[in-house]
């Protein structure tokens, strides 16, 4: 027989499971907890101690130490996994952050709806079957100066829905510079696809031309489809058609011109030079069908939204693929409060991802000041928080390679790895998600409220090892 190594031997004598499931002190610990997540919480601590040893890492084995963290382990995943967290990385709709916060009117309709029954499908009046895309279609058409609107679960699903009931096993025309992808792996070229419909590219990725579109025309074309650039822009030597010679080409032709805009806006929006066309706009300017998000710059839940002519949206609301794409009572819930917003209210104040695009940078750099001066404590144990100017982004698709003047404070430590701070914040009670460059932390205040400012004061004296005043 070989020798036996230290590994080895350490590898037998952890315990086994039914010997750590079993201890009174684990089962007082855990009061309350399902066995099933003990089972699991215990399981995973021992196999990441055997997987530490065998890769020839140290780790305490002793019953008291893996005891401890089958507790913590077993509290970890009896704690929700979806959170609030304070976006400190100036990126204003974070897709991974859950994109635009609710306005306050969009929370209270939500939490009003949540807590009991509602009129999702029951029409008051005629006390028989109602619909839900009725909550939201007239406001929508409304503000946006469409026939007829309709709401699905995101602009993805709205886009594939329009196509397969207008365009299905017919040819669509797009122009080369607008097949996108977009986050997520979210191809155009590939929702056309799963659509039905087949892709025609036109004109080239820089330069389209009218003519292109007309040479392209054959008795299968279907549609003409622009499509939004999201997060990139095409600069220097461009070109494409004006939309007045996209809807004359499209009316001579007896086919349908639609419009992704992607993120869409109820409002005309200008920022850092470049301009986002409100949704109205485009309905003016004689699209058949416009899709856009809701959660983007509308600044309400997540939703995808068709607006246009009524023909166009009566074929979408007939075709069988809309059952599995339709939103749920909170979204509706949500999206009304916020249109209701832009119908009755201030949009640009009561709506906080309009609010936060639209801040003045010296309101921004005056709340970046506050925040170092309550940050001052720390300097004494090596921490240096100083306010300094950072450059926040729209996200969301919308304003590409636009910077937004903003403020922040720049944090550094000495004698500690900055990504270990960085990893503290993010692993905060209330999660602090900040920026990371040239060996500091950026905590971008543009979309910190007075209340994260709170939280991060709480946890840099904390992790600073100071106490709290």
């Amino acid at each position: 027989m070989g020798r036996k190594t230290m590994s080895d031997l350490n590898l037998r004598n952890i315990p086994s499971v039914d010997k750590l499931l079993n201890m009174p002190s684990l089962a007082s610990a855990v009061l309350g907890l399902p066995r099933t997540v003990v089972l699991q919480a215990v399981r995973e601590t021992l196999t990441m101690a055997r997987q530490t040893l065998l890769a020839g890492g140290r780790v305490d084995i002793s019953t008291e130490a893996l005891l401890a963290a089958a507790r913590r382990q077993a509290m970890q995943l009896a704690m929700p996994s979806l959170k609030r967290v304070i976006n400190a990385t100036g990126l204003v709709l974070h897709t991974n952050l859950g994109r635009a916060p609710l306005s306050r009117r969009a929370a209270e309709r939500t939490q009003a709806i949540l807590e009991g029954y509602s009129t999702l499908e029951y029409d008051v009046e005629s006390g028989g079957r109602g619909s839900r895309y009725d909550h939201v279609a007239d406001r929508l058409s409304r503000l946006t100066g469409a026939e007829a609107a309709l709401v699905v679960n995101n602009n993805a699903a709205a886009v594939l829905l329009t196509l397969a009931a207008l365009a299905a096993g017919k040819e669509v025309l797009v122009s080369r510079g607008q097949l996108v992808e977009v986050g997520g792996s979210f191809r155009i070229p590939d929702v056309m696809r799963q659509s039905g419909v087949k892709l025609v590219e036109v004109g080239t990725t820089n330069r389209t031309r009218i003519a292109d579109y007309q040479e392209a025309i054959t008795p299968e074309t279907a549609a003409i489809m622009k499509v939004h650039t999201s997060n990139f822009r095409i600069c220097g030597f461009t070109e494409q058609p004006t939309d007045a010679e996209l809807c004359a080409l499209a009316r001579e032709q007896r086919i349908v011109l639609l419009d992704d805009l992607g993120s869409g806006t109820l409002l005309p929006l200008e920022l850092g030079g470049w301009r986002e066309p409100a949704v109205l706009e485009r309905i003016a300017a004689g699209m058949d069908v416009v899709t856009f998000s809701g959660d983007k710059l509308l600044g309400g839940s997540q939703a995808g939204i068709i607006a246009g002519k009524q023909d166009c949206i009566a074929k979408i609301k007939k075709h069988p693929l809309l059952r599995a794409l339709r939103v749920d009572k909170l979204t509706l819930a949500a999206l009304e409060g916020t249109l209701l917003d832009y119908e009755i209210g201030d949009p640009k104040i009561d709506i906080p991802a309009l609010r936060l695009l639209t801040r003045p940078v010296e309101e921004v750099k005056h709340q970046a000041e506050h925040l170092a001066h309550q940050l001052g404590a720390i300097r004494a144990k090596g921490w240096f928080a100083k306010a300094a100017p950072m450059q926040a982004q729209s996200g969301g698709g919308a304003f590409p390679a636009v910077e937004i003047a903003s403020f922040g404070v720049r944090l550094t430590v000495e004698g500690r790895s900055i990504n270990e701070i960085e990893l503290a914040l993010r692993s905060w009670t209330t999660p602090i998600i900040c920026r990371l460059q040239e060996n500091a932390i950026y905590l971008d205040v543009r979309c910190v409220s007075e209340e994260d400012m709170k939280i991060i004061r709480t946890a840099c004296l904390s992790l600073a090892g100071v106490a709290s005043e």
